[in-house]
């Protein structure tokens, strides 16, 4: 969309929500067409979109680079010294390492308050690389790990839009900090709660998050999914020879299976929103040594933290049995945890009146043809691309448990438990298929992502700003968050103390691959777009 019609679009928007805050009692908290903004707030959100569409090149060229590092959970190196890079250069103290976890960092502009804590993932998935704009199977590196989640593209959004907002701060003089931290690890939920534990949201006013999808929008209180603890579950046993005096071992691996089978069978009598799974993290050296150490890491979901913490306390009962069947011993320590997500009512009215002011990409004809040649070799419908924006905002007041629904989790809810939280989802990838897969790869590195980058960066640019001028969205965040959302239950972490950051976790598969990636790293000094750089035709499809 141009700039000249999306003025239109905003100036639209803008007198639309006005009316419909004076028809409302006065009860419900204001849209973005609050009375107590700054009369200049139409013209900086004016200005902030065409600021974000002349920085496209840059926001491609961010997401180019961080989709070519394919960087696991906990080893980001590469994504870190990236992003930092860029954040500095324009005047923001960054910290690097916090709360314990190496490639972590907290980078910081501007001063006072309101603070405004922006923050979106970075790692990848294991055996997800592919090669961006082909839309069939056709790994870079085969084996290697990949952006299977489209967690490349969040960075680029919220610097786009960090810089945007900074420019007028600072000619304006307005008070507020802007707070970028990354999301570590989040496939593993190794990072979030750690983070809280550590006091970095302690002074925060709002989080503005935002995550990959394909639509853009946002939605208020309780998230679909789950919250889970993520535990690994370690048997200590005795080795021996397993043919000469097997009766001389003590099998962890027994200890192991036999954990399994008692989860298995007790899954049935489980509460139906529970989603539970695990793998084996150590099965023995080899098969003639009764192993006499092995492992088993689970993800135990569930809809509320009691009902989390319950799940838990059976798994460690098993591993317990276990453990006396096989005369070993078990230990546990806990590698993740996500609290059960509940977005700010308050932010996402907010939110929401920016994203329909923006309005979805404008899709050429070339992004709609991979979108249904992926469609196509997926097996799902081929409708291509969404084009429109939802209507309504999504959301809804709390509703009892048995009516929740078990899902996917993110660790973004132990945040959303400190400090009033929302969550922005923008259009670049493609509809349909698994999650979690290659196939999420295809569109990441594309003009698809490009432009839903920009779009989100728009409506999220927006929406600091509304934060920025408007007093009364903080005020009404605060108190939905207050009295609404923790009003008879207060956020308790998952995490024991004795319980630190996994930063071993896929350092192994790392230090296999990146070597081999590291050709591959996007160049932009010397070609337009990754696409350009690896030689591929946009799109790339079978013979239709």
């Amino acid at each position: 969309m141009s700039a000249p019609r999306l003025l239109v679009r905003i100036v639209l928007a803008f007198g639309m929500a006005t009316v419909l805050v004076a028809a409302q009692p006065r009860a419900q908290p204001p849209t973005a067409g609050a009375t107590d903004a700054d009369p200049r707030l139409a013209d900086f959100k004016a200005e902030v979109v065409v600021d974000v569409e002349a920085r496209r090149d840059f926001t491609q060229q961010m997401v180019d680079s961080i989709f070519s590092f394919n960087e696991l959970g906990f080893q980001e190196f590469e994504t870190q010294k990236y992003v930092t890079g860029i954040l500095e250069d324009r005047g923001f103290e960054v910290e690097t390492g916090v709360a314990g976890i190496p490639t972590s960092w907290v980078a910081r502009w501007g001063s006072g308050e309101p603070v405004i804590a922006l923050g979106t993932d970075i790692d990848g998935i294991p055996q997800a690389s592919q090669k961006p704009g082909v839309a069939y199977r056709d790994p870079l590196i085969a084996g290697a790990p990949g952006h299977g989640e489209g967690h490349n593209s969040g960075q680029a959004l919220i610097v786009t839009a960090a810089l945007a907002v900074q420019k007028i701060m600072e000619r304006e003089q307005l008070p507020g900090t802007l707070m970028l931290w990354p999301g570590v690890a989040e496939e593993q939920l190794g990072a979030k709660a750690h983070f809280v534990r550590a006091g970095l949201f302690e002074n925060v006013d709002a989080v503005l998050y935002t995550h990959v999808g394909t639509g853009l929008g946002t939605s208020w209180g309780q998230g679909f999914g789950s919250g889970l603890v993520s535990v690994e579950f370690l048997f200590d046993g005795e080795s021996a020879h397993g043919a000469g005096s097997p009766w001389d071992g003590r099998s962890a691996l027994d200890a192991v299976e036999l954990m399994n089978v008692g989860w298995n069978y007790r899954r049935e009598h489980l509460e139906i929103q529970q989603r539970s799974h695990y793998v084996i993290t150590d099965g023995g050296d080899q098969p003639n040594v009764v192993p006499p150490t092995a492992a088993v890491w689970y993800f135990l979901r569930e809809v509320t933290y009691d009902r989390i913490k319950n799940m838990w306390n059976i798994a460690e009962q098993i591993a317990a049995g276990a453990a006396l069947m096989t005369g070993t011993e078990v230990r546990s320590r806990v590698l993740g945890a996500a609290y059960p997500m509940h977005s700010n009512k308050a932010l996402a009215e907010t939110m929401h009146a920016n994203i329909v002011a923006v309005g979805m990409p404008e899709w050429s004809e070339d992004d709609q043809r991979l979108a249904r040649a992926v469609q196509d070799m997926l097996g799902v419908p081929a409708n291509g691309l969404s084009t429109e924006v939802r209507g309504n905002l999504r959301g809804g007041d709390p509703v009892p448990v048995r009516q929740l629904r078990g899902g996917p989790s993110d660790d973004i809810g132990d945040i959303m438990w400190t400090v009033p939280t929302v969550t922005l989802s923008f259009p670049a990838n493609i509809p349909g298929g698994p999650g979690h897969n290659w196939n999420k790869a295809i569109a990441m590195a594309t003009p698809i992502a490009h432009k839903g980058v920009t779009a989100g960066a728009k409506a999220y640019a927006m929406t600091v700003l509304d934060l920025l001028v408007t007093p009364s969205v903080l005020e009404n965040a605060w108190d939905y968050f207050d009295n609404v959302q923790t009003n008879g239950q207060d956020y308790v972490s998952l995490l024991r103390p004795q319980d630190e950051p996994a930063i071993w976790l896929n350092r192994d598969i790392m230090d296999e691959f990146r070597p081999q990636l590291e050709p591959y790293y996007y160049d932009p000094s010397r070609y337009d777009t990754y696409l350009e750089q690896l030689g591929i035709e946009y799109p790339t499809v079978r013979d239709e």
